[in-house]
């Protein structure tokens, strides 16, 4: 015998060589598929981030700076958080609808500077309130126990939204978690005439462990109790099917899947069974093991946050928000197969 055997099918073949492997590629990245989140601040100077390597707090200047080098190189959106003033926050968090607060006045200076780039906003109390929830909080008299307010924080959503709205924001993005809160922002945001400005609903948003870096960000850990009454919780799947219906009945535009890494099943799940745009965040602790580990030299940082994207994506993501948005589009422009 010559030691060769029949074998006519040899899935080898489809990979021999990069062109060959680019030819049968079945996802593709790209940096138009990233949304590039950025933290915000009231100074004149900007603040690297000691609980997320590599970001900053921007000034408006610095924040204006980032948005144009992000769109040089193809990343055309990008999503505000803000960094408010301990002063500023209140227990309803009336901050957030300040038509000349931190973010309407960052909205505007983007929207000059770089009209080619999509701006969200983020619409939550969690950076306003003075509580640390996304909600308003209320305390039971008897038992001390703490409880989210729904209806009374959602008339607050509304008038934040409503705020972006006016200030220019392509897209707004309701990260709480209360219910019914998409329908009540699209009545709003309707009558007043901004029916084009789109809703990214976080659907479903799950009580992460993974956020820690990002609230160390933002100095915005809730002050007593969790987030588990209205987050969603880690075990649970069906649930995000019927979030997921309830927010495209209410009028969402998009939906988001947060955390992404831990939870590529539940973006597989809503990308088979909804026909909107999905969206997928890789948050902070994600981020942050990456560049962990690189730093200590155990992997390779381009290779694995490539990997990790590209995972995103397979998985059913049409839109990706990373903090390494930037340099993975850079990463990209200079890959090869």
């Amino acid at each position: 015998m010559s030691g060769k055997f029949e074998l006519p099918i040899r899935p080898r073949r489809n990979r021999k060589s990069p062109a060959v492997r680019g030819l049968v590629r079945e996802t593709v990245l790209t940096p138009a598929d990233f949304i590039y989140p950025l933290f915000l601040h009231d100074g004149e100077k900007d603040e690297p981030i000691a609980s997320m390597p590599g970001c900053h707090r921007w000034s408006l200047e610095g924040l204006v700076n980032e948005v144009g080098e992000a769109s040089a190189v193809g990343v055309k959106a990008v999503v505000f958080f803000p960094a408010i003033a301990e002063s500023l926050k209140t227990p309803h968090g009336d901050e957030c609808f300040n038509p000349e607060g931190l973010v309407p006045r960052a909205i505007r200076a983007v929207k000059e500077a770089h009209p080619e780039v999509a701006v969200i906003t983020d619409v939550a109390l969690d950076p306003y309130n003075s509580d640390g929830h996304d909600g308003i909080v209320e305390k039971d008299p008897k038992t001390g126990d703490l409880r989210i307010l729904n209806d009374e924080t959602v008339e607050v959503l509304c008038r934040q939204a409503l705020c972006h709205a006016v200030a220019g924001a392509d897209i707004v993005s309701p990260s709480d978690m209360m219910d019914g809160r998409v329908g009540a922002i699209r009545e709003s945001l309707d009558e007043a005439g901004h029916e084009d400005v789109s809703i990214l609903s976080y659907t479903a948003k799950y009580a992460s462990a993974y956020y820690g870096p990002f609230r160390g960000a933002l100095d915005s850990a809730p002050k007593a109790g969790d987030k588990k009454t209205y987050q969603m919780d880690p075990a649970n799947w069906r649930e995000a099917l019927r979030e997921a219906e309830l927010d495209i009945a209410e009028g969402a535009d998009m939906l988001m899947v947060k955390p992404a890494g831990p939870y590529l099943d539940i973006i597989r799940l809503l990308r088979e069974e909804i026909d909107l745009p999905l969206a997928a965040y890789q948050v902070s602790g994600e981020y942050l093991m990456i560049k962990a580990a690189a730093a200590d030299g155990w992997i390779d940082e381009e290779k694995v946050m490539l990997e990790s994207l590209t995972g995103i994506k397979r998985a059913g993501a049409d839109m990706i928000l990373t903090y390494f948005a930037k340099e993975a589009a850079k990463c990209l422009a200079g890959s090869v197969a």
